[in-house]
């Protein structure tokens, strides 16, 4: 993953933000910002201080990113939907109530904007992400080739299962998240993501055959 996914406001976002901090005499200075709890970060945003909001998104920008590319299977969409991402938290914040901590509201609304990406845009695929795990200086160029094609046809299946059972399986098997994690993040019950993580994992064999 690219170290350098910088969030992005829009011209009015920045203009808004920009006239609360100039304008509130309650905001607080940046100093302690990175040490603080996820919270208080959201505390300081909604006082108007644009710092708190460049932390948060610092703090958390690796595991969206993460998310969105287990969605769409390529850096540049991955990218862009970690920005959008982003920009939502940005403008929504205020709804933002602690009953969950912040990197789960966060995941569910990347749930939400990959899964409504990925049903209007055939996903694009790459295999760095595989090689970022695998020691490819012993594979010969056709293993490499195979094992490629395999990952696509991989992310190409899992970009056509029913929307719930693609959200748990990302989350239970690229993301490593406990079934009570995923219940949190999808808003369901731990049995539903459990049948949900089943019945993919089921389709994916379907679909996949010899290559699963």
């Amino acid at each position: 993953m690219s170290s350098s996914l910088v969030l992005t406001l829009p011209r009015t976002l920045k203009a808004d933000w920009k006239v609360a901090v100039r304008h509130e005499p309650g905001a607080r200075a940046a100093g302690s910002l990175d040490e603080r709890a996820d919270q208080d970060l959201v505390a300081a945003c909604l006082d108007g201080d644009a710092t708190a909001f460049d932390i948060i998104v610092e703090r958390h920008k690796r595991s969206v990113y993460q998310l969105c590319y287990r969605f769409v299977g390529n850096h540049e969409d991955a990218s862009d939907l970690s920005q959008d991402v982003f920009l939502r938290a940005f403008r929504g914040l205020k709804s933002f109530r602690g009953q969950a901590s912040l990197g789960t509201w966060l995941y569910r609304i990347g749930i939400n904007v990959c899964l409504n990406r990925v049903s209007v845009k055939v996903p694009r695929t790459e295999s760095i992400d595989a090689r970022q795990h695998l020691d490819t200086r012993t594979e010969s160029a056709p293993e490499r080739l195979l094992r490629d094609e395999r990952a696509a046809r991989v992310r190409a299946a899992v970009s056509e299962l029913p929307r719930k059972q693609r959200a748990a399986l990302v989350l239970r098997v690229y993301q490593e998240m406990s079934h009570q994690d995923i219940a949190k993040i999808l808003g369901s019950s731990v049995g539903a993501v459990k049948a949900n993580v089943f019945h993919a994992l089921q389709n994916l064999k379907k679909r996949l055959g010899d290559d699963w």
